[in-house]
């Protein structure tokens, strides 16, 4: 377990201002208020031309990045977003196709607004009704060169946001005081250490990376690895060894692969490629530990395209059910396979590594998965049939053409971790015998719908007859999202959705696109307030961000039957972050509410966790949402006649 930025391991009880005491608090307050109104100053002075100030630089495309960035845009500020790669998107635009969600229900805000105008391209390229459109899975599962078009789509439509892509960080600049403020960042071509370096200042800044690199670089105390279960007191971080390890969640590449044949390519022969690697999988097929090539894990009753399996651990490569638009399909890491396309026993020097060294990580990565399906579709030791399987597929002549068709990003599932105001653990996650619900998150600014997971974060033996170690899939009730998980303490003008504030267990659920776009939208409207307000980022006033959110249909509650374009959307979420949904439904027998599998990991809407608006009020419901509103309006009785709806829309419509 590497600590970083110099400082120790954040502990329970001691991650927000709340366990120093009121004086500190208010004392804090000021001296924070002060130095941010100070250093606005200086940084606008600092620059030989202030009209290349932005209010918000943005670092990382990732789905997150551009929430923030359209989201700040959106409220009128001039923003800037400095991608690495040549295009944004993030993972959905580098193959990671099945953005990882539990239930439909708990996507909402930017994310859900995307997946909208994913659902209208389809529609308006093939019809409503074409299969294409069926396929998106309301718009969660598209192509990536798609998903692309739409977040490049949703930049352009703001006037005051400018994209620069192919740039890296190369340093920051800030303020020597305690907390510190960040003046500005000097960025240099991707992939060229010698090039120029430019420089751009800032108000306030995003780090929206998958790395956290200027989070790291500005000095804000993170993590890198596992924690032991004394930390936090997690049940999952049981077997940790004392005192923690270096070791982070494994990565691979997700592919988009076709069965079509007008679109197939072959797998190119990876520089580096050597046959003898590969060897061993012959070993694997003949004994029949290994049966397929390709095939689909846990299709829960889908209809599987023929010629392919459904199979759970004997296959190598894992097509994600049911295929995408166009025939073609995400490939992932075959989760407790014999054959694992993660490697973690080689990734956890990334995190901190510089360029160079990350790419030379990521080389290997391209070696081994791509090298293994060369061989499998190619080499003449390979049986007739196996290599027949092994051809059904190929990469897609319209994806990634300037990148030989392969993704340009590697699926980073986990590097630097923010030790920050919230430290998000499994204990976020824990229900009570008392509530089917988690215990309220007051200052709650996001939802996520996901199991904590791990692909593995090492590996004994070799990579064709060992074992991934450090995996683990542990179902949850749909949570929320604190305020101070994306708050440093010590940089007043920087947020961090990302590489958020998380132990490694915790990280394991929010790592998914649509809970970190959901933490990006919540940090673009953080700055905002920041700047109107004239605070530093630590003294948002979280109930006015909340509200902010709601207006912007962003849930931060989960609840099943109001989804973000009902008219009820906000006075519901309002209504919920009082606590007046808690305590609704009980488990019955001490039995939690169980989910009800719509196809792999994705599941109806969790029971239990609806408002019912229609359903007539009691009296004891309706003189606890009155106290909880403040106000009781004259005309709501539990007559029988008054719903549930009725009292909400009385209460809080007009808040």
């Amino acid at each position: 377990m590497r600590i970083g930025a110099t400082g120790e391991l954040a502990r329970p009880g001691c991650n927000s201002f709340k366990c120093r005491g009121v004086y500190y608090v208010r004392m804090m307050k000021r001296l924070l208020t002060f130095l941010f109104s100070v250093s606005v100053a200086t940084a606008i002075s600092a620059n030989d031309d202030p009209d290349k100030v932005y209010d918000l630089l943005v670092y990382g495309g990732t789905p997150a990045g551009v929430a923030a960035a359209c989201s700040a845009a959106g409220e009128g500020h001039s923003v800037v977003l400095v991608e690495p790669y040549s295009f944004v998107g993030g993972m959905p635009a580098n193959g990671l196709t099945h953005t990882d969600q539990r239930s439909l229900e708990s996507l909402t805000g930017f994310w859900w607004d995307f997946n909208q105008r994913v659902i209208t391209h389809y529609a308006d390229k093939y019809g409503a009704d074409s299969e294409q459109a069926k396929s998106t899975f309301e718009g969660n599962f598209a192509e990536p060169k798609v998903n692309q078009l739409v977040f490049e789509q949703m930049l352009a439509e703001h006037k005051t946001l400018e994209v620069i892509t192919r740039k890296t960080l190369d340093a920051v600049m800030s303020t020597r005081s305690m907390p510190s403020r960040i003046l500005g960042v000097v960025v240099r071509a991707t992939g060229r250490p010698d090039a120029e370096k430019q420089t751009y200042k800032a108000k306030m800044f995003i780090d929206a990376s998958y790395e956290g690199d200027l989070m790291a670089q500005s000095g804000v105390k993170y993590i890198v690895g596992r924690e032991d279960q004394s930390v936090y007191g997690e049940p999952v971080a049981k077997d940790v060894p004392e005192g923690g390890d270096f070791l982070v969640q494994g990565y691979n590449y997700r592919w988009v692969m076709t069965h079509d044949p007008a679109l197939m390519l072959p797998a190119p022969k990876p520089e580096g490629y050597d046959r003898a690697e590969f060897l061993p999988l012959l070993d694997l097929f003949k004994s029949g530990k290994i049966t397929h090539v390709f095939g689909i894990q846990h299709p829960n009753g889908l209809e599987i395209p023929e010629g392919l399996a459904a199979v759970t651990s004997k296959a190598i490569y894992k097509l994600q059910p049911p295929l995408l638009p166009n025939r073609k399909a995400d490939i992932n890491d075959m989760s407790r396979g014999v054959v694992r396309l993660s490697m973690p026993d080689i990734n956890d020097d990334y995190p901190d590594a510089n360029e160079d060294k990350r790419q030379k990580i990521v080389d290997r990565h391209t070696r081994y998965q791509v090298g293994m399906l060369y061989f499998l579709q190619n080499d003449e030791a390979v049986p007739d049939e196996v290599r027949k399987d092994a051809r059904s597929w190929g990469f897609c002549k319209d994806e990634w053409p300037a990148h030989n068709h392969l993704p340009e990003q590697l699926y980073i599932r986990e590097a630097r971790r923010m030790i920050g105001q919230h430290v998000f653990t499994q204990n976020d996650t824990r229900l009570t015998d008392e509530d089917v619900r988690i215990p309220l998150i007051k200052d709650s600014i996001a939802i996520g719908d996901y199991s904590h997971n791990c692909h593995g974060a090492g590996r004994t033996g070799g990579r064709f007859d060992g074992k991934h170690y450090g995996e683990f899939y542990v179902r949850n009730a749909p949570f929320q999202v604190a305020y101070g998980t994306l708050v440093p303490n010590e940089v007043t003008n920087l947020l961090v959705p990302v590489a958020a504030s998380a132990s490694h267990v915790g990280f394991g659920a929010l790592r998914l696109e649509p809970i970190w776009t959901a933490m990006g939208q919540a940090a673009g409207l953080a700055v905002h307030l920041s700047l109107k307000n004239d605070k530093p980022v630590q003294l948002v006033d979280v109930p006015t961000l909340q509200a902010l959110l709601h207006k912007h249909r962003a849930a931060t509650l989960y609840v099943s039957d109001v989804p973000p374009g009902h008219p009820d959307f906000a006075a519901v979420q309002k209504l919920g972050m009082l606590g007046g949904l808690h305590g609704l439904y009980k488990p019955v027998d001490g039995k939690q509410p169980d989910w009800k599998p719509l196809f792999g990991q994705y599941a109806h809407a969790l029971d239990q966790h609806e408002v019912d608006l229609n359903k007539p009020i009691d009296a004891a419901l309706l003189k606890r949402w009155i106290d909880l509103a403040g106000k009781h309006p004259g005309d709501l009785k539990a007559d029988g006649k008054t719903t549930r709806g009725d009292v909400i829309r009385a209460l809080f419509s007009a808040h």
